[in-house]
């Protein structure tokens, strides 16, 4: 690697770590509380919450609130965990859920159900979905994770992957409010393309517009009707058929006790990275619309469109910030996640250019793998090339970790303790000459 391509490298990477400062949860949800002065908390408090953010979300009701009128606890993925003073901090398993998330949604129910003086701040993050789990009877946790697991590899959207989850558990789908008595507030990091509150960690607390007969749908649509276990098929048909509640509508008392403010997106994200890039020196143009859809479509898509904004500014040091949230269709047995995929697939639109992009989940943590992403330039077909490393291949097994890795082009950088999505860095020298 040339010396100005580790530069970009390196400023690619200081425009990242600026993104993921401005959305800090620890200052997004003390941000918030000190704005919310006028809607003083009733103590003694409780504090619930899930997600990769929650227990860094904690504290900032901690530097607020003080400790001495709060108690309750949070629930974060491995790694994510930090030390509180009142709020017990839980770590559990995710993208899967396992039995340490089971034990501490069943505590955090349970103090739900037995706190009649007093408000409760619930704190939800992206990663909640896995984290907060109580599934439905007779659904099982194997059964769960079966179902989970089977969505993942289907390359379900959110929207669709979350429609199912919630019917399948006793906590989304504003399921959490059936629990408590009083006055909630939620507080809430989105990793969602339209910052939705029913779609944030699977709508613990927010009123849900989908249905049991929609979960269906789902499950008939990616051919999963006679994949899931029985319990799940049951459960939903059982539904369908109204012998089970369906899931917490905007017209109940339930919803009508908890309201929901969202502290922290993407686009805060995307804004703090804009920021950096501006004071030092880069010309930054912000994508509007967020990329979704398949990973290798949406990647090509957003090549072309770098490719058109770069030749509109030659003459410039040009930043292009793009976010959101892509879908893998898992066909292949190799590792990955969505960012070293669609890193990979922008690769033939850079040959031979000096274009240098960085995508990155900004958890710090891309599909089962140790990286956040991988970086991408004009030179990587040509190295890969040099290795005897295909990336078509690669693709085609989903196995863009190994791809990366041999070329030293991983992004590693741990949890970063928030998760609003993913964030494309495209670092664009000036054309020479110009």
């Amino acid at each position: 690697m040339n010396q100005e391509a580790a530069q970009l490298r390196d400023k690619a990477v200081e425009i990242f770590r600026a993104a993921v400062r401005a959305v800090d949860p620890t200052e997004l949800v003390a941000n918030c509380l000190y704005g919310l002065a006028g809607q003083p908390m009733h103590p003694p408090a409780l504090v619930i919450g899930a997600g990769k953010a929650a227990a860094r979300m904690a504290a900032g009701c901690e530097a607020v609130l003080g400790s001495a009128s709060l108690r309750g606890e949070v629930v974060v993925a491995n790694g994510c965990g930090v030390p509180l003073r009142a709020i017990r901090v839980s770590e559990a398993g995710h993208p899967l859920p396992d039995a340490r998330g089971a034990e501490a949604t069943r505590r955090i129910v349970q103090s739900l159900r037995t706190h009649h003086t007093g408000d409760v701040l619930c704190l939800i993050s992206g990663g909640a979905s896995s984290l907060l789990v109580c599934p439905q009877a007779p659904v099982t946790l194997q059964d769960k994770l079966a179902t989970t697991q089977l969505l993942l590899d289907c390359g379900a959207d959110i929207r669709a992957f979350n429609t199912v989850r919630k019917h399948l558990s006793a906590v989304k789908g504003g399921g959490l409010l059936r629990h408590g008595r009083t006055r909630m507030l939620a507080l809430l990091i989105s990793d969602v393309v339209d910052d939705d509150p029913s779609t944030i960690g699977s709508g613990p607390t927010a009123p849900d517009d989908t249905t049991f007969a929609g979960a269906w749908e789902v499950l008939t649509r990616y051919d999963l009707t006679s994949r899931i276990p029985a319990s799940a098929a049951h459960l939903v048909q059982s539904g369908i058929a109204g012998r089970v509640p369906e899931t917490v509508k905007s017209n109940t008392p339930e919803a009508a006790r908890c309201q929901n403010f969202i502290v922290g997106s993407n686009r805060t994200a995307l804004e703090g990275g804009a920021a950096a890039a501006r004071s030092n020196g880069w010309m930054v143009h912000v994508e509007d619309t967020p990329l979704t859809g398949d990973t290798t479509v949406s990647a090509r898509r957003f090549a072309a469109r770098v490719r058109v904004i770069s030749e509109r500014h030659r003459d410039k040091r040009l930043c292009i910030l793009a976010g959101g949230e892509t879908t893998v269709r898992v066909l292949g047995g190799g590792r990955g996640g969505r960012n070293q995929e669609f890193a990979l697939a922008m690769a033939p639109a850079l040959a031979g250019t000096s274009v240098t992009v960085l995508s990155a989940g900004t958890d710090g943590i891309d599909g089962p793998t140790d990286a956040a992403g991988a970086f991408v330039d004009g030179t990587t077909l040509r190295r890969a090339h040099d290795r005897g490393l295909g990336p078509h291949a690669a693709l085609q097994a989903n196995d863009s970790y190994a791809f990366f890795f041999q070329l030293g082009d991983l992004f590693r950088c741990g949890p970063t303790g928030t998760n609003v999505m993913d964030i494309k860095i495209v670092l664009v020298p000036p054309a020479t000459g110009s």
